[in-house]
């Protein structure tokens, strides 16, 4: 099975490796006695889906989740199935690689303002510190 990630990415299922382990949470005597949590492994490092550029943005997006080999482990245990939570752990990880996907913006170019614009400053600091001065109270020569 293929999964398809815009823009233009697709990754093999057998890219992906699944285990399924005990979990916390809904699931009432269930959860003591099957595993419905699934953990997800992706080696980001090494797949032959991902551009270079994009592996490296995901490397760093990936956080915590990422191990020192360079392979992403994700946790899903939101849901009482296996299917449900395998189909979660596919979506977040969809959405991580969807968003390294995106080029980051170009850089801010420093600017600095113009001579006019710094006078015009001033000259309003000034005229309102003119203001501010005229309320005071009046001195003892008037």
């Amino acid at each position: 099975m293929i999964i398809e990630i815009p823009p233009n990415i697709e990754l093999d299922d057998s890219e992906l490796e699944f285990s399924f382990i005990r979990a916390s949470g809904p699931g009432g005597q269930n959860v003591n006695k099957v595993a419905t949590a699934v953990q997800m492994r992706f080696d980001a490092r090494l797949s032959p889906s991902l551009p270079n550029d994009v592996s490296v943005r995901l490397q760093k997006l990936a956080g915590s989740r990422l191990t020192l080999d360079g392979v992403i482990v994700i946790t899903a245990n939101s849901f009482r199935t296996q299917e449900r939570n395998k189909g979660d752990a596919i979506k977040r990880l969809s959405e991580l690689i969807a968003k390294a996907a995106e080029p980051p913006p170009p850089p801010r170019k420093k600017t600095k303002p113009s001579k006019a614009a710094k006078a015009k400053r001033v000259d309003s600091k000034v005229r309102r510190g003119a203001i501010k001065a005229g309320r005071g109270r009046p001195g003892t020569g008037d």
